[in-house]
């Protein structure tokens, strides 16, 4: 479990799904936690689900049909429930066994992938959940803790190289290419791992939102090791 007492300002902990919902951002506070003990085998899931790629998205129709064992299928019930709760509040949570992602390499200086620190957009009110139910769990950064990278002078300079356009464009193509989505952690920062089985609620870059948008990342996955990944 992650240690919640040393989560920072930035995260709010609650005890079950209906405040975890309901809970509002303030101030600092942008990520905000249903802090659970999860019972049941969940790396015997993983292990009966066939990775054809990379990642592998399971439906709830064929989680049903695996064959389990008694703590097996407590870990099944478990992910059913959160999808159930997830899709009846209006979200369209997604269940992943991950053995990795792809990287982007189209920049060398400026990898655009999720295991960079980066911020979710939405034009509409919305927030991003997730939760690792197995394997490495994700990271987040305290937004005073990191730096816009679009803003650090080496990195601009070499964006700079990459657009052909007039001065006053400049901006427009760097959110056009999401390069403002991406963070630079500060050397010594706090990051916070969210831990296996905590349900979290991380806030959105959004026209409506009062407060920073959650800095946050995907792990570098353990060898020989896959990832059980619920994320909407």
């Amino acid at each position: 479990m992650t240690d919640l007492s040393q989560a920072g300002h930035q995260t709010h902990i609650v005890t079950n799904f209906h405040d975890l919902i309901t809970t509002p951002y303030s101030g600092e506070i942008n990520a905000i936690c249903w802090d659970r003990n999860l019972q049941g085998d969940f790396a015997e899931i993983v292990d009966k689900v066939e990775l054809s790629e990379n990642m592998t998205t399971i439906d709830e129709e064929e989680l049903a049909e695996l064959e389990l064992t008694e703590e097996g299928q407590i870990a099944r019930e478990i992910l059913l429930n959160d999808l159930k709760l997830l899709e009846e509040h209006g979200a369209s949570p997604i269940l992943n066994v991950i053995s990795s992602y792809d990287r982007d390499d189209s920049y060398p200086f400026f990898p655009t992938d999720v295991y960079s620190f980066h911020v979710d957009r939405s034009p509409i009110p919305t927030d991003t959940f997730l939760c690792t139910y197995y394997g490495a769990s994700s990271d987040i950064l305290p937004n005073a803790q990191g730096t816009q990278k679009i803003l650090i002078p080496e990195i601009r300079a070499e964006l700079r190289k990459l657009y052909h356009g007039p001065e006053e464009g400049f901006d427009a193509f760097l959110r056009e290419h999401f390069f403002d989505l991406h963070y630079q952690a500060h050397a010594a920062a706090g990051i916070i791992n969210l831990g296996l089985g905590q349900l979290w609620r991380l806030a959105v870059d959004h026209p409506e939102s009062q407060v920073p948008p959650c800095l946050h990342r995907a792990p570098q996955e353990k060898a020989g090791q896959k990832r059980l990944l619920l994320i909407c």
